[in-house]
């Protein structure tokens, strides 16, 4: 599963990674290095995000659905 965003939100996350990788790294990335890197979290670890969000979601969604049927009589 593709995650689609916009090339708004794409190009500030390359803003991002370039600048996380000269506070932290004192390394300057360029336009190309920063979008591998992005492909590569979005393609590699991106799922792994996706997924935890997904079984919080449904743990809280689940919890909401039991208080719900604690008001039955």
């Amino acid at each position: 599963m593709k995650i689609e965003i916009s090339k708004e939100e794409k190009k500030k996350a390359i803003k991002d990674i370039k600048e996380y990788f000269l506070k932290e790294r004192n390394e300057e990335l360029g336009e190309l290095a920063g979008e591998l890197v992005f492909d590569f979290i979005s393609e590699k670890l991106g799922p792994y995000f996706y997924n935890k969000a997904v079984i919080d979601v449904q743990k809280y969604m689940n919890e909401k659905v039991d208080d719900l049927f604690s008001f039955m009589k």
